[in-house]
């Protein structure tokens, strides 16, 4: 993509956000702080509906590819903006999702392979989708992940092994600048809402889906590693305090480090971007494709963070009494 196209869409993006935060305006789409929440000020909810934008400029701009994808994608984000500002069914909300994965699916012909694969893919897909929404809870956090795992991807496709469209991935990365400049920042002008935690994930699953469906490779999904890391650990440290793991909570380590050490909403996505990057960094330079390896990265990571977590949290405050 040229410099001028690449500046002319940034700009675009630039005026649609701001056209968005008018509407949001008008029509009260806000988010006022809860029990859950990790800020103390209203703020402008669904800023990330520019993830979903910036995906249908590429569509029309370069020759209406992954048409399947695309619908999918519009489909989830317009339930899920609809759930920002209404709040929805849980059964109609998921089954808008069940039929957006499935869209997905077909686009990655994964309808042609074994049964088995699609319901691992569910769990797959599933399970990111919603790990991403539950990390969506400060500053600049998936603004400033979907933009490493987005640069990655990129480096992979140009350098390593073409598995999707370079044009895609920098206009989804234009998307991540344009808001990461209204929300990463000590007071955010936005936030992303579920339309943007949703759309921004649908659309790193179907892109980290490709680079496997092409390499064969599992261990690209460990580009998506520290998210999957807090995610599954808080939920198995909820199951062992008999919690509801379905309602809204303040669990994370990253909401830990926000809410009671008080530490720098930026300063903590700081550090979940830096651990991630290394992970990316290791991915690439020396586990590849070595299944050992990646077995034995997973299971360091994920002991050095339950050990900072205990250290940290405590044992109480994890497990309960």
């Amino acid at each position: 993509m040229k410099l001028i196209s690449i500046v002319a869409i940034l700009s675009i993006l630039f005026i649609i956000e701001l056209i968005y935060f008018k509407i949001a305006a008008s029509f009260n789409i806000i988010d006022k702080p809860n029990a859950r929440s990790s800020h103390q000020t209203i703020t402008l909810r669904g800023g990330g509906i520019i993830f979903c934008l910036s995906a249908i400029i590429y569509f029309t701009l370069y020759g209406y590819q992954y048409p399947y994808f695309m619908l999918g994608l519009l489909v989830i984000t317009a339930i899920s903006f609809i759930d920002d500002v209404l709040t929805l069914n849980n059964k109609i909300r998921l089954s808008i999702h069940l039929i957006a994965v499935l869209l997905m699916f077909y686009q990655w012909s994964l309808f042609d392979l074994n049964w088995y694969w699609i319901p691992v893919a569910l769990i797959f897909v599933i399970g990111t989708i919603n790990a991403y929404n539950f990390m969506d809870g400060i500053n600049g956090i998936t603004g400033s992940y979907s933009f490493l795992a987005i640069v990655t991807l990129y480096f992979i496709n140009e350098k390593m092994v073409s598995f999707t469209s370079s044009d895609f991935l920098i206009i989804i990365a234009l998307s991540l600048i344009v808001f990461n400049f209204f929300n990463f920042r000590k007071k955010a002008k936005c936030f992303a809402g579920d339309v943007g935690s949703v759309s921004i994930a649908f659309i790193m699953v179907f892109l980290v889906g490709q680079l496997i469906l092409k390499t064969e490779n599992f261990n690209y999904i460990l580009l998506l590693l520290v998210y999957g890391l807090d995610a599954v650990i808080t939920i198995v440290f909820r199951v062992l305090r008999k919690e509801n793991i379905f309602k809204a909570h303040r669990s994370h380590f990253y909401q830990y480090l926000a809410n009671e050490k008080k530490w720098s909403h930026l300063v903590v996505s700081g550090l979940y971007f830096f651990v991630q990057f290394v992970v990316n960094i290791l991915i690439i330079l020396f586990i590849k494709d070595s299944y050992i390896l990646a077995i034995g990265l997973v299971l360091s990571f994920g002991l050095l963070f339950l050990f900072v977590r205990f250290s940290m949290e405590g044992k109480k405050r994890l497990i309960g009494e």
